[in-house]
């Protein structure tokens, strides 16, 4: 079952199998629905937020968005080919060009990877039913956002600010909710570690020796 429910349901499960107790949770992308319903769920387990064009917003869902909210409206087989592109290879390719500095810093294995494992046999009615279910998530976001007020989680926010599929509009309404929040925006598209993992790597070392290492002391 290709549900976003179902996803965190899973990752529940394997965090009781090594019985996590305590964690920071890492969200991108698909990553961030799945993390904020188990934050939401688990309040106290959660130590910190480190968040990378991860998206809890209204204000994050533009226009690339559009034709997929259609599809949430009216699952149709007009609505339906519209987005079978999103897994052929040209645009694979751009989710990790789109937005970059340097093109020359992508190494294609990145894609290429990728698209081996998008063309198995049944895989593009998955990422459709996935995309269906994408449709579940901005109703929690009420939900998720009141989770950020009453908990109040350290978060340090590292967005690639060119991205048009989470763009930097959808990383500023957390300072709204969040009192302590670490805030980078950088330039760069949506899978920011691919150029700038080395100071992302940084940002998070810094974040978790400072903010979280003090925290536990207490």
């Amino acid at each position: 079952m290709s549900t976003f429910d179902r996803l965190a349901e899973i990752v529940e499960k394997f965090i009781a199998a090594i019985a996590l107790k305590k964690y920071s949770l890492y969200v991108m992308d698909y990553g961030a629905p799945i993390g904020y319903r188990i934050a939401a769920k688990y309040p106290e387990r959660v130590q910190s937020l480190i968040v990378q064009n991860g998206n809890a917003y209204e204000e994050g869902l533009r226009e690339f968005w559009e034709p997929i909210k259609a599809y949430w409206q009216e699952r149709s087989p007009e609505n339906t080919e519209k987005l079978k592109y999103l897994v052929s290879l040209e645009a694979t390719k751009w989710q990790y060009t789109n937005g970059v500095r340097n093109l020359e810093a992508i190494s294609p294995d990145t894609w290429t990877i990728d698209q081996h494992f998008l063309d198995r046999p049944g895989n593009g009615e998955i990422q459709l039913a996935l995309l269906y279910s994408y449709g579940t998530n901005p109703p929690l976001y009420p939900q998720w956002q009141e989770y950020f007020r009453q908990y109040q989680p350290p978060t340090l926010i590292v967005w690639g600010k060119n991205d048009y599929i989470f763009p930097a509009e959808g990383a500023y309404p957390y300072q709204r909710d969040l009192k302590d929040v670490e805030f980078h925006l950088l330039d760069t598209g949506h899978f920011a570690l691919e150029e700038d993992g080395d100071a992302i790597a940084d940002q998070i070392r810094q974040f978790m020796t400072t903010r979280i290492a003090e925290r536990i002391k207490l």
